[in-house]
């Protein structure tokens, strides 16, 4: 069944300050350009927000936060610890989880406060977007809502976040457990970055572990490190099944897991009380819905063709791991775009197929050799940067950087550098291969390639010369190389 997804935010543009008519240029009212202005200021607070959604990297940082909590006093006088108890206290009483006071969950907390108040906020703008999905279903398998703030713990609310172990996606599902739960993993496809499918599962994984254990904080407990783990806890404790009796015979990072997840529950209820702005203002009114693909296409050929940001595409489509979306005799997969583009596509349907079609057969052969050696650049991948912004940047398609830079997935990664051909090269912020400190008159040394050659056994008869090297010196991007092709060996 297709459904739409309403994600409904404020746009206020308020007053302008500091206008008067005397100031307007000629030939202006004040109504218009106050209008004007609004509308400028609005359309800039969408895309600051739509930034925060598309480059969200507070992922790794958080999740090492936790792994690595420290329970020592947190000095913030800011929040007394009487005041602490009596709001927990409120907590209590309206969650099934056990919110009852101690100096580990004060520490986490005032931690938070203390360092984490900016991350806070940004999640709290990007949860307007995932929260009244996430409570949808977990109401309908009869889970707490509050059940929502754990994918905060998980993953930061990024639906491609990946873990050093592999654990996948908002809920953090392994391989196996994500199989068990009805999610897709293929070359093309992971179910696990899919927000509804993967929060469908995640709710029936909780409520079989809460069958289990019949206690909300162990049940979270045994999301994180397993039933086993929480088992051989209990039992080591001399059958305790408290969460806070156990928690010294827990895995490290299940230990600070619970506390990270009621810090968060209550930095989120008592946002208002401690100046965390919720900011409403920067959330855009947006409408989603689905239709069947026909027919394998890309991300980027869609956004070429119905204007639309290759971002926004895979914002909404994270389940597609090479931004491709297959077509199979026995499945059909589904495209997700904004309601207003998504007319656009239905009266382009035929044309955006010839397309895909054309531009898949025409990537079997040979790219054309259209670039100038001058327009090869380096960039350098910064905090805040995705393909599809690097991508606009210098006027080339995302599946062309993976394609020159041999990336399977969107993830970058700050301080990466990737080979980018660009129409439109810029020298702040790259630095070009053909560019050198100083001219050197020396004769670059080259090689014949001879039949059977390979990079990889060129490379390693040349001392200090990599597969890299040899693809950056001589402009080839695949590792195909003719007899006879001469190579240049140094730089």
């Amino acid at each position: 069944m297709l459904r739409a997804f309403f994600f409904i935010g404020m746009l206020n543009m308020g007053p302008l300050y500091g206008q008067t008519s005397d100031s307007l240029p000629e030939g202006s009212t004040p109504q218009k350009d106050t209008l004007t202005q609004g509308l400028i200021r609005v359309q800039q607070m969408e895309e600051r927000f739509q930034d925060e959604l598309y480059a969200n990297d507070l992922y790794k940082a958080l999740k090492d936060s936790v792994a690595n909590q420290s329970f020592e006093a947190v000095y913030y006088p800011e929040l007394p610890t009487d005041t602490l108890k009596k709001r927990l206290a409120i907590l209590d009483a309206k969650t099934p989880f056990s919110i009852k006071y101690n100096p580990s969950l004060e520490s986490v907390i005032k931690g938070y406060l203390k360092s984490r108040k900016q991350s806070t906020e940004t999640l709290m703008r990007i949860s307007h977007y995932y929260f009244p999905m996430f409570e949808e279903i977990l109401d309908k398998h009869n889970l707490p809502l509050e059940i929502k703030y754990l994918a905060i713990v998980e993953s930061s609310l990024k639906p491609r976040a990946k873990s050093r172990v592999g654990a996948t996606g908002l809920w953090q599902f392994m391989f196996s457990t994500g199989k068990q739960y009805g999610l897709e993993v293929s070359s093309y496809v992971d179910e696990r970055c899919d927000p509804l499918r993967s929060t469908n599962a995640a709710a029936k994984y909780l409520s079989s572990l809460y069958k289990t254990f019949g206690d909300w904080d162990l049940a979270l407990a045994a999301y994180n490190s397993g039933p086993g783990n929480v088992t051989k806890a209990i039992r080591r404790s001399g059958g305790y099944q408290n969460y806070w009796n156990i928690r010294p015979f827990l895995p490290r990072e299940t230990a600070s897991y619970l506390p990270a997840f009621l810090a968060t529950f209550y930095l989120f209820e008592y946002a208002e009380a401690h100046g965390l702005k919720r900011d409403l203002s920067q959330a855009p009114i947006l409408a989603t819905d689905t239709i069947h693909v026909k027919q394998m296409i890309s991300l980027d050929q869609i956004a070429e063709l119905i204007d639309m940001k290759i971002e926004a595409l895979q914002f909404l489509n994270p389940s597609y791991k090479l931004d491709i979306i297959p077509v199979l005799e026995t499945k059909t997969y589904t495209l997700r775009l904004p309601l207003d583009k998504m007319g656009d596509f239905v009266q382009k349907e035929d044309q955006i197929y010839a397309f895909a079609k054309a531009e898949f057969e025409a990537r079997e052969k040979p790219l054309p050799q259209f670039f100038e050696i001058d327009s090869k650049i380096r960039y350098k991948v910064k905090s805040g940067d995705y393909l599809g912004k690097i991508a606009r940047n210098f006027k080339v398609k995302v599946s062309q950087i993976k394609q020159w830079n041999g990336l399977l997935a969107s993830d970058l990664k700050i301080g990466q550098r990737l080979t980018i051909y660009s129409r439109n090269p810029t020298a702040d912020s790259v630095v070009k291969a053909t560019q050198t400190s100083s001219k050197k008159t020396t004769k670059k040394e080259t090689y014949l390639v001879k039949s059977g050659d390979s990079l990889w056994s060129i490379s390693n008869k040349l001392t200090g010369v990599s597969i890299q090297n040899l693809k950056e010196w001589n402009d080839i991007w695949d590792s195909q190389l003719k007899p006879g092709m001469n190579l240049i060996i140094s730089n």
